[in-house]
């Protein structure tokens, strides 16, 4: 009798397929296990082992695999599941599911292009087969696998590989080489011989003429004496009034050592803090909720207001089920704030805390990978952006998910297009675990959940340490514009403001959601725009590169000098982003340090790290940032926050412009005043008595809530009714307008559902093809698996039509 091995490819393809295995290779496999095998004409993929059966496919001949590339599986079974479950919900593609969430050095295929490390190899190391690929990489920068089977004359190369890329000899060419070393920090100490204390009076002697380095070691004892620490030489220097020449002298004396401390962020051999976490009233109180709550539920929601001191309670709760043996997954929405979370951890858990998003790189992330499958007490604690979710978890008790309301933990694309907040949760109940959802600003489909009993609900409603809600003033532009008291787009209260706390050595964080310096180049002429030659949008002005740059595509060009319509010189920026403000703010405040943190400045691994640590670290006077500010971080300096223009947010054609303006403006304002001191919030808009912006000056949740849900029910939005979005995207306009009509009407016909489109939607063309959207309104109380099985049979149908075949369609599920 034959033997099958059912496979998931990395492919965007719906099906599992089936392969021919020998009896051996049948007792052998598990599912879990990766194998290599032929897919199409002549290429080879790494396929995942799903099932092992011995029922024959009908519509092709089974192909036989080339390799097993496993010993163990390196999934587990709730994972497969789960990746099942992802594929259906979110209506797409099994492979899709599994190219995402495996770490891409798992997952080698002949069309993988294979980089060269810099750096030295011992050859005596390799084997015969390493060293003619180590060999054949010297001579040319890259190769592809397939290239790599015809220098060794065998296709089975992908052990082989994976050999070279963990000696760090190859890398993949999807990683981005890293160009942000880790900041040395320089330190002083005294050469041992003057460390003990009877060779004081010489060390005094040595230097009785050089008053001025005598002055310097004095103030380095008296330092020692107080810090009792370790001096960096920065120290020194502001404490001593002494120049870095001096230092120098002394070092070359001998009498000082200079020596530098690197933190490493990958492996947190963080020194355990023999220290009890000691709760306030208010978050014991919050902590024991949770607990007598998930007696009775799985999912339960904190709803603490911002500096409540959340982070404390996650602590407290990972310290209880670690007791227990458990692995616990923290998800954040951002990659910025694990920087400071695996710090606060790694000082309560050392060496148990593992992190896991896409700027590390392959070789950390299978790491990651492998630790978590053993189980291992390096991994019992995984902090991760939306893709932690997806590691091979075996034991799971605790899924935190943070600042839950955060639009980053849906998926756009590629698909799978998932909410990683509601994967997490179905996830957390495959392993029987709890989920504990974190905000200050809950979503209103979460916060709706907890109110109507299907979730557990704790609030908090002081902050830590009883330190007051920030004073939030609000400033009129329209009347400081026509009084004018603006300076540039600084308000005389806000700029006020900003010198008092400068001048009390405070820190400041100044937000305005969009980045570059303008959005708009405009022609005072003739009104002459630049737009984007593949999108129908406006280039936004980079001055600091000194060009046009679009946000949707890349496309960019040189900054004109004059129209490109009428050759006038007369040219004038509409609107400001980041990049304005912080040119602004140095002309202002001059004496000033003004960082920026946006999409531009924080590229590479350690974008963020840099700029926190240069922000914690008080390098950085006033901060100004996009949304990315928004999120969580925790900074005990910061004493004003300023938003820039308010009304950005609040005219968005989207069903939840008022919650998420609401959720950005009351997260921002919560970066204030976090320490002793009452913090200010100063929100610069043309609409004070916008009712959204009322309810955050007044810290109004409630408000915003209910009067969300009223408008939410009368014009069927969640959490009332599910959404499910259909784009349709091609480079004919016509082609995609008759495809979409089609669409339209024939789901209109087969679903009893509110069924709204073909729509254009604000920006109808990207990267030179047209864009339709067609939306389906499903009520709560209808069942959603047999509508998206119709849905799909029509998606199918829609695909056979030879003139609509060319069309790609995508479909978003909740979407965001």
């Amino acid at each position: 009798m034959p033997h099958f091995v059912e496979v998931i490819l990395p492919l965007s393809l719906a099906k599992t397929f089936t392969y021919r295995i020998s009896e051996a290779e049948f007792k052998y496999i598990q599912p879990g296990m990766r194998l290599a095998v032929p897919f199409g004409k002549n290429k080879l993929y790494t396929a995942l082992a799903i099932e092992l059966h011995q029922s024959e496919p009908h519509l092709y001949e089974a192909k036989e695999i080339h390799q097993i590339l496993d010993e163990e599986p390196i999934v587990n079974e709730i994972q497969i599941a789960h990746w099942q479950w992802i594929a259906s919900y979110y209506m797409c593609a099994i492979g899709d599911v599994y190219r995402t969430a495996m770490p891409s050095a798992l997952l080698l295929e002949s069309e993988t292009v294979i980089l060269r490390k810099d750096g030295t190899f011992d050859a005596s190391v390799f084997s015969d087969d390493e060293y003619l690929v180590y060999e054949a990489i010297q001579r040319a920068t890259s190769i592809r696998v397939s290239e790599v089977m015809s220098i060794l004359n065998k296709k089975n190369v992908f052990p082989i590989l994976h050999q070279l890329i963990a000696k760090n000899v190859l890398t993949l060419q999807e990683e981005v080489s890293e160009i942000y070393k880790p900041k040395l920090v320089r330190y002083v100490r005294l050469h041992p011989e003057f460390q003990n204390p009877d060779n004081l009076a010489e060390l005094l002697d040595i230097l009785k003429s050089a008053q001025k380095q005598k002055e310097l070691v004095l103030a380095y004892f008296q330092l020692f004496a107080t810090e009792r620490r370790p001096i960096t030489v920065k120290q020194l220097l502001e404490a001593s009034g002494a120049t870095p020449a001096i230092v120098k002298a002394l070092i070359d004396k001998e009498i000082f050592e200079e020596y530098h401390l690197q933190h490493d962020r990958v492996n947190f051999d963080g020194k355990l803090e023999e220290r009890e976490l000691v709760l306030s009233a208010a978050q014991q109180s919050a902590f024991d909720d949770i607990n007598v709550s998930f007696d009775s539920k799985e999912v339960t929601l904190l709803h603490g207001v911002t500096a409540s001191g959340k982070t404390e309670i996650y602590i407290k709760l990972i310290e209880q089920h670690l007791a227990s043996g458990k692995q616990i997954l923290y998800l954040l929405p951002e990659i910025a704030l694990t920087t400071q979370l695996v710090e606060r951890l790694t000082a309560y858990f050392g060496n148990k805390v593992a992190v896991f998003h896409s700027k590390y790189s392959n070789n950390e992330r299978v790491e990651v990978w492998r630790q978590v499958l053993a189980n291992s007490e390096k991994a019992q604690i995984v902090i991760g952006a939306r893709s932690a979710m997806f590691l091979p978890f075996s034991d799971l008790g605790l899924v935190i998910v943070d600042e839950e309301h955060e639009q980053t933990f849906k998926q756009q694309d590629p698909a799978p297009r998932y909410h990683a907040r509601d994967a997490a949760i179905v996830l957390a109940n495959a392993h029987q675990a709890k989920a504990l959802l974190g905000s200050a600003t809950p979503s209103i489909e979460t916060y709706y959940n907890a109110v109507s009993g299907k979730y557990g609900l704790v609030e908090i409603t002081e902050r830590y340490g009883k330190v007051l809600m920030p004073d939030i003033e609000l400033v009129d532009l329209k009347d400081k514009y026509f009084r004018k008291k603006m300076s540039g787009h600084f308000s005389d209260t806000l700029l006020e403001y900003m010198q008092e706390a400068l001048s009390l050595g405070e820190q400041v964080i100044l937000f305005q959601n969009r980045r570059g310096y303008s959005p708009v180049v405009e022609c005072m002429t003739c009104g002459h725009v630049p737009q984007c030659r593949q999108c129908d949008v406006s280039l936004t002005y980079h001055k600091h590169k000194g060009q046009l740059r679009c946000h949707y595509c890349g496309y960019s060009i040189a900054n004109p000098v004059q129209c490109h319509n009428c050759s006038s010189k007369e040219l004038t920026t509409k609107g400001f982003g980041t990049e304005q403000i912080q040119q602004e703010l140095m002309e202002l405040l001059p004496k000033y340090k003004i960082g920026r943190m946006d999409q531009d400045t924080t590229k590479g691994k350690f974008g963020f790290e840099k700029i926190l640590d240069s922000f914690a670290g008080r390098e950085i006077d006033v901060l100004v940032g996009t949304q990315m500010l928004a999120k969580g971080l925790d900074f005990a300096n910061v004493s004003l926050v300023g938003i820039m223009n308010a009304d950005n947010m609040l005219y968005h054609p989207d069903f939840r412009a008022f919650e998420r303006s609401y959720q950005m403006m009351t997260q921002v304002a919560g970066r204030s005043g976090r320490s002793e001191k009452r913090g200010k919030v100063v929100i610069q808009t043309y609409n004070p008595n916008h009712n959204t912006i009322q309810q955050v000056t007044n810290n109004d949740y409630l408000g915003m809530y209910k009067e969300q849900l009223y408008e939410r029910q009368i014009y069927k939005y969640p959490p009332y009714f599910r959404l499910i979005r259909i784009t349709l995207r091609h480079r004919d306009y016509e082609k995609v307008k008759d495809g979409a009509m089609w669409l339209y009407q024939v789901l209109s016909q087969n679903l009893s559902l509110p069924v709204l489109g073909p729509e254009e939607p604000a920006i109808a063309r990207i990267r030179n093809e047209y864009i339709r959207t067609i939306m389906i309104k499903i009520p709560q109380n209808q069942p959603l698996q047999g509508t998206k099985k119709t849905i799909r049979k029509i998606l199918d149908s829609f695909e056979v039509i030879a003139q609509f075949r060319p069309i790609k369609s995508s479909v978003n599920v909740d979407f965001y």
